[in-house]
């Protein structure tokens, strides 16, 4: 069993920043790829960032310079920097982890989403 808990989010004026953290816990699986993904109303959850154990990291273009996925793997944690906020990023945002066991890829999870809105 895996549980993610995203937290962070909240409200905040166009031009600001954010840090979403999210923890993973498991004593089953071993967490591999970690990354964010953000829903808008009305739209398609797209990706944004993701980061393997190993630090190397993934950006979507259309955030890319303002933010920052960065991961502690002693904690299973990933966290999301963002800055110069605009208020096309308002949406819920989730974190994904895959997962795998003995070697063996078990698919991923996600986080309940944690909403983020980005005031004019």
């Amino acid at each position: 069993q895996v549980r993610l808990v995203e937290s962070g989010g909240g409200l905040v004026q166009a031009g600001g920043s954010l840090r979403l953290s999210c923890a993973a816990s498991t004593s089953t699986f071993t967490i591999n790829v970690m990354g964010w993904y953000r829903q808008a109303p009305g739209k398609q959850r797209e990706f944004i960032a993701t980061i393997s154990s190993g630090g190397s990291t993934n950006y979507a273009d259309s955030v890319k310079g303002r933010v920052t996925v960065s991961r502690d793997n002693a904690k299973n944690t990933v966290y999301l920097q963002m800055n110069s906020l605009k208020p096309e990023d308002t949406a819920v945002y989730y974190c994904n982890a895959g997962l795998s066991r003995g070697g063996s890829y078990y698919g991923d999870t996600w986080g309940q989403g944690t909403q983020v809105t980005v005031s004019s």
